[in-house]
């Protein structure tokens, strides 16, 4: 999602996990996250069996550092907020602001996680959940992130409002390559959400994306027309050459190659030698030329 989009943004377009999906997505990570550990320790306690108590609690206690709080921390900032878990259940974690968490986001939430989740074996997690307004942990608090749902069924999309009539057709000769699909996403999402905004927000969100449209494609919305009938009428372009391309390749027969003429060659054994006349002359047929010798 475009760094553009603001935390209202994230509430319509993304909406907050709920918790029985955050706490199936966590039961996952756990089992993982367990299964891990008991390998790693495992394998310590054979490789290391000669080591005093002190040196055994040292081990110990970096290999808990390391699997049950190293190991979420570094999926969650490699992955953008992604754990199996999450990945299992259609979850995500976000910054309030709608993009993607980095390395201090996720090293709160899993210094916190120790706390509210592994100590209080998830009490304090669930209670914080059930008093947020958006189902955040206090991880999230502090953090300053949002668990929000990624996939959501296809028959609730909102479709995107068409663009005003007088709009329709004028940027066509425009150069959508190097916009992202982020970007689409973000403005297709302002879009079918904008009404439910306040006027203010809203329009300061669609000059903000309008904004970065323009830069994309180096052409700035015509003076006068607001800038969310042009993100409509950009949008509304880019599906009319989604549609054509799409019904191009859908009508698109296989290619046909024509057969290459054949090419009559004629050897040196077909050649005129002298005192004796071709194939085609010894056979009394005329030449295949076309030329008739003089009687």
């Amino acid at each position: 999602m475009s760094e553009l989009v603001t935390g209202d943004a994230v509430v319509l377009g993304l909406r907050p996990a709920k918790l029985p999906s955050r706490a199936l997505a966590l039961a996952i990570d756990l089992v993982v996250v367990g299964t891990v550990f008991g390998l790693v320790a495992l394998g310590l306690a054979f490789a290391s069996g000669s080591l005093d108590d002190a040196a055994w609690a040292a081990v110990s206690v970096a290999v808990f550092l390391l699997v049950p709080v190293g190991g979420p921390i570094a999926v969650e900032t490699l992955s953008h907020g992604r754990s199996l878990g999450k990945l299992a259940c259609g979850l995500r974690v976000v910054r309030d602001d709608g993009g993607p968490i980095r390395f201090r986001h996720a090293l709160v939430r899993g210094a916190l996680g120790v706390v509210e989740i592994l100590l209080t074996f998830g009490v304090v997690a669930v209670v914080a959940s059930l008093v947020s307004a958006r189902g955040r942990r206090l991880g999230d608090v502090f953090a300053g992130t949002l668990v929000v749902r990624e996939r959501v069924p296809a028959g609730r999309a909102a479709a995107v409002p068409p663009p005003p009539p007088w709009l329709v057709g004028r940027f066509g000769g425009l150069d959508l390559s190097a916009v992202p699909d982020e970007l689409w996403l973000a403005v297709r999402q302002y879009l079918t959400r904008m009404h439910q905004l306040d006027a203010s927000v809203g329009r300061a969100m669609a000059e903000r994306l309008g904004v970065e449209v323009a830069a994309r494609t180096g052409a700035p919305p015509p003076p006068g027309v607001p800038a969310a009938a042009y993100l409509a009428a950009v949008v509304h372009e880019r599906q009319v050459r989604d549609a054509q391309r799409a019904w191009q390749v859908a009508h698109a027969g296989p290619t046909r190659i024509a057969p290459a003429p054949q090419v009559r060659v004629r050897t040196v054994e077909n050649a005129v030698r002298p005192g004796a006349g071709t194939a085609d002359e010894e056979a009394g047929r005329p030449p295949a030329t076309g030329f008739v010798p003089p009687a």
